[in-house]
């Protein structure tokens, strides 16, 4: 088997890649890496030094594929699927890169802010940072619910790379500043994106590690 990804199930990062594999159909092998654990955690940083989640393996062309948009395209140029990630169009290309920035920076990583510190010590803790944070993923949200209200999917009529960061993105940050009650195009978009096989899929398997979840 040419791929493998070294990955967890619930992180979101590896999540967004899992249900870009899924949409692709590429066969993978599984590594899940604990970084907590010495030998599992030794063993990833010396594939990958930067020591984050999720890298792609593909041993038939000798290449360590680190981050998760990376990742993605490079599935999309090597081992193409049946329905593309990054649209073949250059302006629908770009506005799935767009959408799929915005939700890792403007969503996923406001909500990390927050979840990381939910797990900081007693005394370490940062509430300027994490109500910052908040503030962000409410402009976040009013910036998708305006933004989603005329459209199927993130960046237009069809399923993309966007759509694959937005799935775990919205997952988590709706447990920590929800959003459902009160951003109905927005609620109305993340309930289309649990519909999707390869989000249910992903979502499923990450099911028995959310105990470890701080939310």
């Amino acid at each position: 088997m040419s791929f493998v990804l070294h990955f967890h199930p619930l992180s979101s990062f590896c999540q967004k890649v899992l249900i870009a594999l899924y949409e692709n159909g590429a066969p993978f092998e599984r590594h899940i890496v604990d970084l907590g654990d010495a030998e599992s955690g030794g063993a990833f940083r010396k594939l990958w030094p930067i020591g984050k989640m999720p890298v792609l393996r593909d041993e038939d062309r000798d290449r360590t594929v680190p981050e998760s948009s990376i990742i993605i395209e490079y599935l999309d140029l090597f081992h193409p699927g049946a329905d593309r990630l990054i649209p073949a169009d250059p302006a629908l290309a770009l506005a799935a890169r767009l959408s799929d920035r915005l939700f890792d920076l403007h969503v996923q990583l406001p909500m990390q802010k927050i979840v990381g510190d939910r797990l900081r010590p007693a005394g370490k803790t940062d509430p300027q940072g994490v109500a910052d944070a908040k503030t962000a993923l409410a402009s976040a949200y009013a910036f998708l619910e305006a933004d989603l209200e005329a459209k199927a999917w993130a960046a237009g009529e069809v399923f993309t790379i966007a759509d694959c960061a937005a799935a775990p993105a919205l997952f988590f940050a709706d447990k920590v500043v929800p959003f459902r009650d009160s951003h109905r195009a927005l609620a109305r978009y993340f309930a289309r994106l649990t519909e999707r096989p390869s989000v249910v899929r992903t979502f499923a398997e990450a099911e028995p590690y959310l105990k470890l979840f701080p939310g």
